[in-house]
This record gives C-alpha cells, sequence and structure tokens, in this order.
C-alpha cells in the first residue's frame, strides 16, 4: 500500500489532478473567510457562540464555518444539490426532461444546463430569505446583526451568496473535469473536514471537565467507525446480475456458451 501511495507521484497526469485539486480546495477555504458586506461580525459571532447545537449549528457544520462567519460562501453547495434532486424527480413526470435523458452526452449537458438554471433560481431565493431573517437577528445584549437593514442590504446579501454558489458549481466541475474524484462531493467534505480539529478539542475539553465520562467518548468512537466502515461497505458495494452468452455453431466450431455476470452499483445516486 505504501509503495502505491509513493508511486503517485511517479505519475505526471495524476501528480497534475492531485495538484489542481487541492488548489482548488484552498481557493475555497479562502473564500469561506471572505464576509458578505454589511453584516456585523462581532454580533454575528456572539449569536452563533449561543446556537450551538442547533440546526444553525448543523448548517454551519455543512458549510465549513462559511455560515458562522457570513462569508461570500456561506450558502455553500447545497442549493446545486437540492437543483439536482429537482431535476431528477422532474425526470419522472414531465415527458421533455425524461426524453433528454434518453438521448445520450447531449441530452445530459441540456440537464446540467437546467441544473445549473435551477441552482441560481434556488441561490437567489435562500440569499433574499437569509438576508430578511437576518434583519431581525439580535445578538445577546440586543445588537443588531444587520448594520443597515433594507433593501440595499438584501437585493446586496442575495446577489452575493447566489455568486459565491456559481462560483463552487463551477469550483465543483473543474475539480470533476481536471481533478480528482466528485468536485461537488470534495467541497462537501472539504467543509466538513476543516472543523474536525475544533471539534476533536471541544470533544476532549467537555472530557476533561467531566460533562463527557470516557464510557461515552468510546461509545461515540465505535459509532464514528461503524459508520465510517458501512459508507464505505455501501459505496463499494455491487450487485452482481449473471450473463449467459448464447451457444453458437458456426461450421465445426462452437462459439458463446460462456456466462459472467454485470455488475451494478448499489449507490448508484452517490451524495444525490
Amino acid at each position: 500500500m505504501l509503495k502505491g501511495v509513493e508511486g503517485l507521484g511517479n505519475v505526471p497526469e495524476l501528480r497534475k489532478r492531485i495538484i489542481f485539486t487541492l488548489l482548488m480546495l484552498a481557493v475555497y477555504r479562502v473564500g469561506v473567510q471572505i464576509p458578505t458586506p454589511g453584516i456585523d461580525a462581532q454580533a454575528l459571532a456572539s449569536f452563533f457562540a449561543r446556537a450551538q447545537g442547533t440546526l444553525f449549528g448543523m448548517f454551519d457544520m455543512f458549510s465549513g464555518g462559511a455560515l458562522k462567519k457570513f462569508s461570500i460562501f456561506a450558502l455553500g453547495i447545497m442549493p446545486y444539490i437540492s437543483a439536482s434532486i429537482i431535476i431528477q424527480l422532474l425526470q419522472v413526470a414531465v415527458p421533455q426532461l425524461e426524453q433528454l435523458k434518453k438521448e445520450g452526452e447531449a441530452g445530459r449537458k441540456k440537464i446540467s444546463q437546467y441544473t445549473r438554471y435551477g441552482t441560481v433560481g434556488l441561490s437567489v431565493l435562500q440569499g433574499f430569505g437569509i438576508a430578511i431573517g437576518l434583519e431581525s437577528m439580535m445578538a445577546p445584549g440586543g445588537l443588531p446583526v444587520v448594520a443597515h437593514p433594507g433593501w440595499s442590504f438584501r437585493i446586496l446579501t442575495a446577489l452575493t451568496l447566489m455568486s459565491g454558489t456559481v462560483f463552487l458549481m463551477w469550483l465543483g466541475e473543474q475539480i470533476t473535469e481536471r481533478g480528482v474524484g466528485n468536485g461537488i462531493s470534495l467541497i462537501i467534505f472539504a467543509g466538513i473536514v476543516a472543523r474536525m480539529p475544533s471539534a476533536i478539542i471541544d470533544t476532549f475539553r467537555l472530557m476533561k471537565t467531566g460533562e463527557i465520562n470516557a464510557a461515552f467518548m468510546l461509545f461515540l468512537l465505535v459509532m464514528m467507525v461503524a459508520v465510517v466502515a458501512f459508507i464505505c461497505f455501501m459505496e463499494r458495494a455491487h450487485r452482481r446480475i449473471p450473463i449467459h452468452y448464447a451457444r453458437r455453431v458456426i461450421g465445426r466450431k462452437v462459439y458463446g456458451g460462456q456466462s459472467t455476470h454485470l455488475p451494478l452499483k448499489v449507490n448508484t445516486a452517490g451524495v444525490i
């Protein structure tokens, strides 16, 4: 295994793809640090400090901390995933989309284009809704999160968040085409992994203060290993469909009659 890892650097094309993927993920992490205009960062940090363990905390985890800082990538890649799910569901209900699905590469590109349009629409709606919600948020002490609420703030926030999501969508497609692995999955993975060091430190701090006992900590570790093992099993699982070739007699020779199998992946949808 170690020899295989050491040999990765000996393949120029693979090395270029790995470097490109790491650079794109670095760009993503830099963008997470760029705040959206019009937000009081100190008031927002105070609000999220009180919102730990709530729905806001969960969304912040999937955005890689971008929501807590309310950066230009605060929406993350979730609007793209939502648009992909909606388009896939519509392919069953709308005959035109179902026909596009059967048209091969040209139809796939058209469906991808519709998915991008849906991503833009969802990003604008979500960004506008978040802007309205932020205007009513108050940090502890009655400090408003938005310094100057109004239509200018709402429009600017909606456009900024939409642009951030579209950029992440483009970034994911570039990683898929020119990098290693699925770009969208890697962006989500990078966002979650970026929160792991602080989460591990907080967990050990709670264990040190006695708020979490050693038995519960051991249970968490076992559950984490079990979940990762189950995910790996489901990702690698295939159902083998047996295929039998008909036997043909040409002259005095017999051709065919062999048996093989067609592997079908169990989790064909992936993260979608």
